[in-house]
This record gives C-alpha cells, sequence and structure tokens, in this order.
C-alpha cells in the first residue's frame, strides 16, 4: 500500500485529477493494471487508485481520518512545508503519517520534498539537516575540478543581467550556459554530511541547475535584480529559485522611530487613499480593545482609531458597544462614507460570548477567529469551520463559524511592513512612491500603543526533541495593539482582499473617489469627484465580466 498526502484534500484531489490520471492513461503498462473510473468495479477513484498486488491512497495533510486511515509501506510526503501544524487538532500531520509506516519496519520507505520556507520552522530543512546532506557536484568545462553550484558564483555587472556567467570555484573561469548541458550529464550525487540515521538520505537542488532551455542562469540574475527593495520578492526568489530557506528578522522596530513618525489628518476620517476598512477586536476580562484599520492597494494601511470598551464578556453594554461600531460610518478624505467590511473577533479568552455576540450581529459583518502557532504565508488564515452541533454531533452549516489565524505569520508581515521607510522630497521628485504595504500610524496613536504595536520578538528556541523553531515571545506585558492589528489584517483577508483582481481594486478606487494608483505604491495624491455612499462592502452580481464589490446600502 501507498499513501500520498498533499498540504490539502483539494490539492489532493487536483494532484489526482492533473498528474495521476493523465500519467495512468499515458503509460500503457499502468493503464491495463488500474481500471478506467468509469468501471462500476473499477477501484480507481479521485483518491484511490487500485491495482493488482496494490493500492495508492491520496489524502491532505489537512484531515487526520485520511492520515490514519490505513497502513502504508511507501509514504509520500509532498510539500511539507505547506502543511499545517496540526491535522484537525490531533497533532503534526508528518508524524501522523509516518506512524502509518511503522508495521512495515526496515522495508518502509518514506519520502518527503518541498520547496523550503522560513528557517527555523522549515520541516524540509530540518530533514535536509538530519540527512547526508548530498549535492549534485558538476565539473568545470575549464579546469575539471567537481563542485556544486552556489549562487555567488553567477557573476554578472550590475543592471546587466544578461552578461551572467557562473565561475568556477577553482580556475575563476567564466562557464557558459552552453557548457550545463555537458556538465549535467558529467555531474554525481554526493554526501556533504554524515547522517544522524544511516539509512536517511538528503538531495538538494537549485533552479540554477535547470536545463538548457529551461530557466535560465540570465533569467535568475534578473529575477534577483527585480526582487531588490522588496522583502516578499527575496523571499520568494530565495524560496523558489534558489530552494534556501528564508531568515524572518524578528527584532522589533524601534518605537521610538514609529512614533516620531505619526502622521496628521482628521481624528476619525479615513485619508486618501484608503479603500475599505476592516477592524479587530481582542476580549479581555475587563473590556473590549477594537482597532480600526483602512487598507489600500498592496495592503498600505492606515490605522484610524483605537478603541477601549470597558466592561468584559458579561457586560451586556459592552456588546451592545461592539455592535453600535459595526453601523457607525467614518467619513473619506474624498467626501464618501465607509463602514466596516468585516470584524475579526478573538474567541480565544471567552468564546461562547463571542460566538453569541456573532450569531446576532450576522457572520456576514462578524468573523470569529482562533489564533494557531506556526507559520502558513500559502495560507494563512483557514475555515470557517461550523462549531454548533446538533444532539446527535451533526454540524449545524448556518450556525457559528471559526477562522483559525496563523498570527505568526501577520506578526511577521506587521514587523515588514513597520520597516518600510516612506521617499524623501528628494526622492519624490525624481518619482519615487510609499513603497506597498506602508503601515501610517496616525498622531492620535499614543506612546503607550505604539509601544504595544512592537511588543513582541521572533526569537529561535529548541524543542524537546533539540530541533530548531521560531516563536513569538511578549517583551512588554501589554501587546493589545499588536493582536488587534492581526485581527484586522486577518478580517482583510477574509473579505478577500489578498485575492482581489485588478478590476476589483479599480472598482473600489471608483466608490471612493480615487485616482488610479501608481503601480509601485500608494500615494493618494489625487482624487475624482465622488458621490457620497456608504462604504460597507459587499459581493455584487457580476458586471463587465468580473466580480466588484458595492455598497450594502446608501446614505
Amino acid at each position: 500500500p501507498m499513501l500520498a498526502v498533499q498540504p490539502t484534500v483539494e490539492l489532493a484531489k487536483r494532484n489526482s485529477r492533473q498528474r495521476i490520471d493523465p500519467l495512468i492513461e499515458e503509460s500503457a503498462v499502468l493503464r491495463d493494471r488500474v481500471k478506467p473510473p468509469r468501471s462500476r468495479d473499477a477501484g480507481n477513484t479521485m483518491l484511490s487508485k487500485e491495482f493488482a498486488g496494490g493500492i495508492l491512497i491520496m489524502t491532505g495533510a489537512n484531515s487526520a481520518v485520511g492520515l490514519r486511515s490505513t497502513p502504508a509501506r511507501y509514504l509520500f510526503l509532498d510539500e511539507v512545508d505547506a502543511y499545517p501544524a496540526s491535522a484537525d487538532e490531533e497533532g503534526d500531520p508528518v508524524t501522523l503519517a509516518e506512524a502509518r509506516t511503522l508495521t512495515f519496519a526496515h522495508r518502509r520507505k518514506v519520502f518527503l520534498a518541498s520547496t523550503p520556507t522560513i528557517h527555523g520552522l522549515s520541516r524540509i530543512e530540518r530533514e535536509y539537516d538530519a540527512s547526508d546532506k548530498r549535492r549534485y557536484f558538476l565539473p568545470c568545462p575549464h579546469c575539471g575540478a567537481m563542485q556544486w553550484l552556489k549562487f555567488e558564483r553567477l557573476i554578472w555587472e550590475k543592471g546587466r543581467p544578461e552578461t551572467a556567467a557562473y565561475h568556477c570555484e577553482a580556475c575563476d573561469q567564466p562557464i557558459a550556459e552552453q557548457n550545463k548541458t555537458q556538465m549535467l550529464q558529467q555531474g554525481e550525487w554526493r554526501a556533504t554530511a554524515e547522517a544522524a540515521d544511516p539509512t536517511t538520505v538528503g538531495f538538494h537542488l537549485s533552479a540554477l541547475y535547470s536545463p538548457v532551455g529551461w530557466l535560465s542562469w540570465v533569467r535568475i540574475a534578473r529575477s534577483w535584480e527585480a526582487a531588490q527593495g522588496s522583502d516578499e520578492s527575496l523571499r520568494a526568489f530565495r524560496n523558489t529559485i534558489l530552494g534556501e530557506t528564508w531568515i524572518e528578522r524578528g527584532e522589533a522596530p524601534d518605537w521610538q522611530r514609529l512614533y516620531e513618525r505619526r502622521e496628521r489628518w482628521a481624528a476619525g476620517t479615513v485619508p486618501s487613499g484608503a479603500l475599505f476598512l476592516t477592524a479587530g477586536a481582542d476580549v479581555q476580562k475587563d473590556r473590549i480593545e477594537v482597532s480600526i484599520w483602512a487598507w489600500g492597494r498592496g495592503l498600505t494601511s492606515w490605522l484610524i482609531e483605537h478603541i477601549v470598551i470597558e466592561g468584559g464578556p458579561d457586560n451586556a453594554a459592552a456588546w451592545q458597544h461592539l455592535t453600535d461600531l459595526l453601523g457607525r460610518i467614518w467619513p473619506h478624505a474624498h467626501g464618501v462614507r465607509l463602514g466596516l467590511s468585516k470584524l475579526a473577533i478573538d474567541t480565544g479568552y471567552e468564546a461562547p460570548a463571542v460566538y453569541a455576540f456573532a450569531r446576532k450581529a450576522g457572520f456576514a459583518q462578524v468573523a470569529p477567529v482562533k489564533g494557531v502557532e506556526g507559520f502558513n504565508r500559502a495560507a494563512p488564515v483557514a475555515g470557517p469551520t461550523h462549531v454548533d452541533a446538533t444532539e446527535g454531533g451533526r454540524k449545524i452549516r448556518r450556525g457559528a463559524r471559526l477562522w483559525t489565524v496563523a498570527v505568526a505569520t501577520f506578526k511577521a508581515e506587521t514587523y515588514r511592513f513597520l520597516r518600510l521607510t516612506r521617499p524623501t522630497e528628494e526622492e519624490r521628485v525624481s518619482g519615487a512612491v510609499t513603497p506597498a504595504g506602508y503601515v501610517h500610524l496616525s498622531e492620535t496613536a499614543d506612546a503607550e500603543w505604539v509601544k504595544q504595536l512592537v511588543a513582541e520578538q521572533l526569537v529561535t528556541v529548541k524543542t524537546r526533541r533539540g530541533f530548531q523553531k521560531l516563536e513569538w515571545q511578549k517583551m512588554r506585558e501589554r501587546n493589545e495593539a499588536l493582536d488587534c492589528r492581526v485581527y484586522a489584517r486577518a478580517a482583510a483577508w477574509i473579505a478577500g482582499a489578498d485575492r482581489w483582481s485588478e478590476a476589483m481594486w479599480k472598482d473600489l478606487e471608483q466608490q471612493v473617489g480615487e485616482a488610479p494608483a501608481v503601480a509601485a505604491g500608494i500615494d493618494g495624491s489625487a482624487a475624482l469627484p465622488a458621490e457620497d455612499v456608504a462604504g460597507v462592502l459587499r459581493r455584487s452580481p457580476r458586471r463587465s465580466g468580473h466580480r466588484v464589490f458595492r455598497s450594502s446600502y446608501m446614505s
């Protein structure tokens, strides 16, 4: 028996349709062994392929049931760095899957593959470091020295990536791209370390080894130059091109610098450039703290205000105050009025009270959330899952629902955005714009609030098994500003901001009267006349071939 695990069940289904089924269909040997899916007794379904002498089961790392369904002699774990921290809250999916192979003892074979992600959290990096760390060594066409390809040996003139050539680490002679074909044919895998377990081998290959006609050294050099100035682009380059982990900067930004750079705009108003509003609420024993954030293109954001509602989860007046906030509108710099698109509220302190509030207010505007450990850039928010159930245990689809948030991901993103700087006046004259993601802080934010915004730092700790992992630790007692920011960011993700098309952003700009934004950033320096409309956004019927967002009521 074989078990193949993708990050999610949906990806497992897609892999079956797009890869496994065509593979069977195009291979005469496999086609004869596996009956067609249309056969009545086929044993060939979307996630199960039976054949004489064996079976292939496919599942997702988010399904604990799928991971414990059957013993497996051969286990294939694909894109393990994209796996959730826990499968249905039953534990690490890699550990659960490997437990299915224990029956076969020394006859089992476990194969893990992945694009690496973040140093200290990457599963594939941890597994590779425990192996013999094999690299593919190639001979230099000039001196014959064997070496594995390193990015720092790819050299070109600055601003001219078309001059890129690989320089031998022994003779320093430039190696042209066309030599790569012969070099690959004469290459060999060599171990560069001693494995903790002699039965474990590991292999690493970067895009520098791409055959001629695939990704060229020139294109790699061009991608590197294009990525400069953007942590997100550099991370993607390091992960996907070099096959290496990204080292996340965990130190907190200087709160005094952030405090000094605060901006002045009319209190309680939404500045130019902002297109929609979300809120994040943190429920405490004696109060509910809420941050209202405005968002524009590139996830540029503006702190509109921070509200402290006195009274804990057992205080009806506090919940009424929060309900009133859902119906409040904020004047925009261009004359329109915006309401909250989405409020994300933490369920960690008193979940029943939060669910009761959300049921009454409506899940279209309110999203109960729960923070989970670990980084997940691909899907930092998961769900929703239905939490209400009948006496028989069946989930009530119209009942309360919960979103889980990889808070570490949004905290790291917030710190990256806080480190961005605005161009000087001289740079603006030369055409520079405010970078996408920049965080605008209002003068209404006092020193205590700014300190709370950067109250944590990312540190490396050792697990009980001796592995390193990253976790956020508080440097100050109060961190509600950071928590509320994370929940407001999750609300923007749930609203769809990370997945909106260009047409959607343009439609939002039309609604608030913004001139089209500069592609590289958001300055909001120009505006068009706008009608006075309310700004709570919801889906409307398709128009002009794309989905748009429209006001849910008119003022």
